[in-house]
């Protein structure tokens, strides 16, 4: 746990940043291939299989899990099992989840679902999960997992949202104090036919926890998203745009198959535009925590 001396998110700290930078670049994973980890069944991890993906979402806030193929249907009491021995227990119950608090993510057309471009076959733009949810229900870790693909498409983009930060406070340091603004971000109430179902959500893009850990909370739609209005954050969030929107060797791109899955500190992620089939439906589970993946 970094303190406050020596964490390199403290923007008068230069030295503890730079020192950060180059210890999280050391080693970083370079395919996704170095993220994957195979288990035997993520309801009960053999101590390797568990130090195996901790190590990786250490690093890099991310690990990709592959289920042996041997293995029985995995499932929504496995997944709750797999974030508990991964420090996961909070479980965010979000209006769209199951009773369970975990999603099942599929096409669903009902009248409110389909409001929802999660539960549709679209495109979804850069963001992080629970993006506007509330400062004290802030989702600082996921986990999901494929339980059958689409037919075509359905891939997702995953990039950890520390070298994100890492490079814009190298473009300019001011473009970090504008993210962290109290005030940067504003994501209007959700009223549906006259009722409030969720209150106006404001706050920072980048913050640190109590804990010293990176926290970002950001969406790239242009609909439902207020950005507060002043030079630097306008010109901040442009540069972060620009970020995203060129591909580097940190951004990695996995379509999960049967069995696969993504458990991360809620990096940023984007899914492509998918197409369904009427017997084999996409279907993934989701689940939404407020705590994030222990550090060995």
């Amino acid at each position: 746990m970094p303190t406050t001396a020596n964490n390199p998110f403290m923007l008068d700290n230069q030295k503890a940043f730079l020192t950060w930078c180059e210890d999280k670049l050391s080693g970083y994973p370079e395919s996704l291939e170095d993220l994957t980890v195979e288990i035997s069944d993520p309801g009960h991890l053999t101590t390797s299989e568990r130090q195996a993906l901790l190590m990786r979402c250490n690093k890099s806030n991310l690990a990709i899990y592959s289920v042996s193929k041997n293995n029985k249907i995995i499932d929504k009491n496995s997944i709750a099992q797999l974030g508990i021995q991964c420090g996961l227990s909070r479980l965010d119950h979000n209006p769209g989840a199951d009773t369970d608090a975990i999603t099942a993510l599929t096409v669903q057309a009902d009248n409110y679902h389909r409001e929802y471009i999660p539960y549709t076959d679209k495109a979804i733009a850069w963001h992080t999960d629970g993006y506007y949810n509330l400062t004290h229900k802030q989702v600082h870790a996921m986990i999901l997992h494929c339980v059958q693909p689409a037919s075509n498409g359905g891939s997702n983009q995953l990039l950890d949202h520390e070298l994100v930060y890492m490079q814009l406070r190298q473009q300019n340091i001011g473009y970090i104090k504008a993210l962290m603004h109290p005030e940067a971000m504003t994501i209007p109430a959700n009223v549906v036919d006259g009722k409030l179902v969720r209150a106006a959500s404001v706050g920072p893009v980048f913050s640190v926890n109590s804990a010293g850990n990176l926290h970002m909370r950001y969406t790239d739609r242009t609909r439902s998203v207020i950005w507060r209005n002043d030079e630097l954050t306008q010109a901040a969030v442009l540069a972060l745009k620009e970020l995203l929107g060129t591909l580097n060797h940190w951004t990695f791109t996995a379509r999960l198959g049967p069995g696969q899955g993504v458990i991360a500190n809620n990096v940023l992620h984007t899914r492509s535009k998918f197409i369904d089939t009427v017997d084999k439906p996409r279907l993934l589970y989701r689940a939404r925590y407020y705590d994030r993946i222990i550090n060995l």
